[in-house]
């Protein structure tokens, strides 16, 4: 009997068990993905403009006659009504004016009350108490004149609203040609945001809203919302209430206004923020952002073709709404993409579609939509 050596008996048994095990590997198809058919459907995109704030009325409080303030009956950021007392300025000199200002009317009268017996009884002419008169209105008038200004040193708050700085202090010699004014109080129930559109944003606004006048498109813009500069929103929306007929040579942009309430007094003057402008797109295509690639700069997407087999396509797209892409080129309705594990796919591979319905995904896109004020309607 012919012996078989050690080795050669083990390479026997490792070949046949490697043959067991290419027998028992199962030949595998192809895999499943899930697909979305295209279907038209409403976005709200948003437009976002920087803006800045200012109270419905900044009024710059300024003396109207020079002198030193005695006495600041107000701090800053300090709430006050209208007719407020906010500053008095010193006026002995102004006191010592009109106290002989008053002696002069006082003798002027003398001299009209002492020549009228004398015209009523033709002593003298009527000539000598016209002018008499005369300079009793002229020392009433000068009288008057210093009296005001008095009366100018006394400061009152010409509306309600919030005090800003107060750069002079007591003792500090104000005059009404100063460069900076006393302090401004600002009227912050309303708050304006004025921000700018350059020509284009302003051209699709005019084509967007309808209307054959200013006012009419106005009316047809929907309320807008705030960012706040911790990137929340502010929680009253606003009304864009005025746009600029002018277009700035320098800047090329046109001037809007939006005005919102404040009722909690957290907006204040001189702030800034992000006015979102919320425009509705009809019958546009939107396909989910994960199910997009970009290679080269341009964005891709997979269709499912004949056969199920995938092809690569270059799409176009214009903004976002929610975690959708708005598609504007390389893509129809009716056709049928890839929306996960695109990163596993190459062309004219075959898979098997695992449709998922367009309402499961609107409401997806919704629920993320108001996470992130962006909304899509179906």
């Amino acid at each position: 009997m012919k012996k078989i050596s050690l080795p050669i008996i083990a390479s026997l048994l490792i070949l046949s068990s490697c043959g067991k095990k290419e027998e028992q590997a199962p030949v595998q198809g192809p895999a499943p993905f899930a697909v979305k058919e295209i279907v038209l459907q409403d976005a709200t995109v948003y437009q976002e403009f920087t803006a800045n704030l200012e109270g419905q009325q900044n009024i710059e409080i300024r003396p109207k006659v020079s002198g030193f303030i005695q006495k600041v009956y107000v701090d800053e950021g300090q709430m006050v009504k209208k007719g407020q007392l906010l500053f008095k300025l010193e006026t002995q000199m102004l006191n010592q004016d009109a106290s002989a200002a008053k002696a002069m009317v006082s003798a002027a009268q003398v001299e009209v009350d002492r020549l009228k017996p004398l015209v009523d009884r033709n002593i003298i002419s009527n000539v000598q108490l016209a002018t008499a008169k005369a300079k009793l209105a002229q020392a009433k008038s000068a009288y008057g004149s210093i009296a005001a200004n008095i009366g100018y040193g006394t400061i009152y708050s010409p509306v309600n609203g919030v005090i800003g700085s107060l750069p002079f202090k007591e003792g500090s010699l104000v005059s009404p040609t100063a460069e900076i004014p006393m302090t401004t109080v600002s009227d912050t129930k309303i708050v304006r945001a004025y921000f700018s559109m350059n020509e284009k944003q302003v051209l699709y606004f005019n084509r967007t809203f309808k209307g054959s006048t200013t006012a009419e498109k106005l009316k047809a813009t929907p309320p807008v919302s705030l960012i706040l500069v911790d990137n929340s929103e502010y929680n009253q929306k606003g009304k864009i209430a005025t746009m600029n007929g002018l277009v700035n040579s320098t800047t090329g942009t046109t001037e809007f206004r939006a005005d919102f309430t404040n009722p909690e007094g957290l907006l204040r003057s001189g702030s800034s923020g992000i006015i979102r402008l919320p425009i509705v797109q009809s019958n546009v295509i939107l396909v989910p952002q994960v199910a997009v690639f970009e290679v080269q700069g341009k964005q891709i997407i997979y269709a499912v073709e004949q056969g199920n087999k995938v092809k690569s396509r270059i799409i176009e797209t214009n903004g976002t709404s929610g975690l959708d892409y708005i598609v504007t080129n390389g893509l129809a309705a009716g056709d049928v993409v890839v929306i996960e594990g695109a990163s596993k796919l190459k062309d004219d591979m075959e898979i098997v579609p695992q449709p998922t319905k367009n309402e499961v995904i609107a409401n997806t896109a919704t629920t993320t939509a108001t996470a992130t004020k962006t909304t899509t309607k179906k």
